[in-house]
């Protein structure tokens, strides 16, 4: 039986989004010896600095019991450590190594050469759009989208997309 539905499966049509773009960036991952959810709490913590697991989870869309176990891994493999703060030890702070600064010196040019053929493929203009879709999208649904370093004006509705320059925050390095 044929259902006749007048709006197109949104949720799957960003799930294969999703998809294209992690084969355009798996090789890199593969190639450094990272999983996909590896690196986006390597990353997030190279840009944001120390966070605590539940900032983690937020920010890199992983579940609390799945980050026990990235957490785990990517510590055995001297990616990340674990402090517990000292005002209240119930806490944990992790923080990136000397090695995941070196890991993301080798990844992010080799990330943003893929950026570049992306922009190249479909368009600077197009990417934009996209981007400035999902951040209105999660916006509008109360999700302040991660990355954004203008998280609160994102929240607010906005009449025409904001147009940002070609510049992505770089992550800190030291």
């Amino acid at each position: 039986m044929s259902i006749a539905l007048r709006h197109r499966n949104l949720p799957q049509l960003m799930l294969q989004a999703r998809e294209a773009l992690m084969a355009q960036f798996r090789p890199i991952l593969n190639e450094n010896g990272v999983t996909e959810q590896q690196w986006r709490i390597v990353r997030a913590l190279l840009t944001e600095g120390p966070l605590e697991p539940r900032q983690l989870c937020e920010r890199c869309q992983i579940s609390s019991p799945s980050i026990v176990g990235v957490l785990q891994r990517l510590e055995e493999a001297g990616l990340v450590v674990r402090e517990r703060m000292a005002d209240d030890q119930r806490r944990v702070l992790v923080s990136v190594t000397a090695r995941s600064r070196a890991l993301g010196r080798r990844m992010i040019p080799a990330i943003e050469e893929r950026y570049a053929s992306l922009e190249k493929l479909v368009g600077v203009d197009a990417l934009q759009q996209v981007s400035d879709v999902l951040d209105t999208l999660l916006a509008a649904l109360g999700q302040a989208a991660p990355d954004d370093a203008d998280a609160d004006a994102a929240a607010e509705p906005r009449t025409a997309p904001r147009r940002r320059t070609g510049t992505r925050a770089a992550p800190v390095l030291r």
